[in-house]
């Protein structure tokens, strides 16, 4: 193989030194002889002097990754080696074709002359011209302060429906359920309902119903029709 002296600087990337081994020994980058390249590349990456070796941290990883590639190639039949085959060429393929566009467009773009100018210098304009009512600013002021209003305590009123709601027992319901169902007065789930009911007598009645099937007093028909057990 013949010794190629270069600095890293001539290089953009790793890819653009694989690129460069391809084109130097005329191979067909469909159809890249991988073990070759790589045994290149390595070589070359051996060659870097300590003083380049931050400045090829890219090409040391990519040297890495062509040797982990190179071990898949010594297995017999690999199918993760052909796979890595076509994503090494594949990524050689797009990095060729941005290149070409980049060197048109650099064609371009020579010869053209573009005048720039220093940024004009503009004068901040720190007046605040918005008007606000006074609540707002006196909530603005508190915020910025890290207080917030306090809220106005709540009235008893607010509590009073829940406070003075009468309490149901689930047993005096199931004793309700079971004398319309005994006087006949019952005969479908939704006659133990009524809009006329708290909500308080509606909650219990439905646990009672609950409580009455589960301990096999009662049976609900598919019609909402009730029996009872006797």
């Amino acid at each position: 193989m013949e010794h190629l002296t270069f600095k890293v600087e001539q290089f953009e990337g790793p890819l653009d030194l694989l690129l460069y081994l391809v084109s130097k020994n005329k191979m067909n980058i469909y159809d890249i002889e991988i073990v070759s390249l790589i045994d290149q590349y390595v070589a070359v990456v051996h060659g870097f002097s300590p003083e380049e070796m931050d400045a090829a941290s890219e090409f040391i990883e990519m040297a890495a990754k062509l040797v982990q590639m190179k071990s898949y190639f010594l297995l017999p039949k690999s199918e993760e080696a052909e796979r890595v085959k076509e994503e090494l060429t594949g990524l050689l393929i797009e990095y060729s074709l941005c290149k070409k566009v980049a060197g048109q467009l650099r064609e371009m773009a020579e010869g053209v002359y573009s005048a720039v100018r220093e940024p004009m210098e503009v004068e901040p304009d720190c007046t605040y011209r918005l008007r606000h009512s006074p609540s707002v600013l006196e909530q603005a002021y508190n915020a910025l302060q890290g207080r917030n209003l306090r809220r106005a305590a709540p009235k008893q009123e607010t509590f009073e429906p829940l406070t003075a709601a009468p309490f149901v027992s689930v047993g005096s319901r199931i004793v309700h359920v079971l004398r319309g169902l005994l006087t006949g007065k019952v005969h479908r789930l939704r006659q133990l309902f009524s809009k006329g009911e708290s909500r308080s007598q509606t909650v219990a009645t439905f646990l009672a119903v609950l409580e009455l099937v589960r301990a096999g007093r009662i049976e609900i028909e598919s019609d909402s029709s009730l029996q009872v057990k006797r």
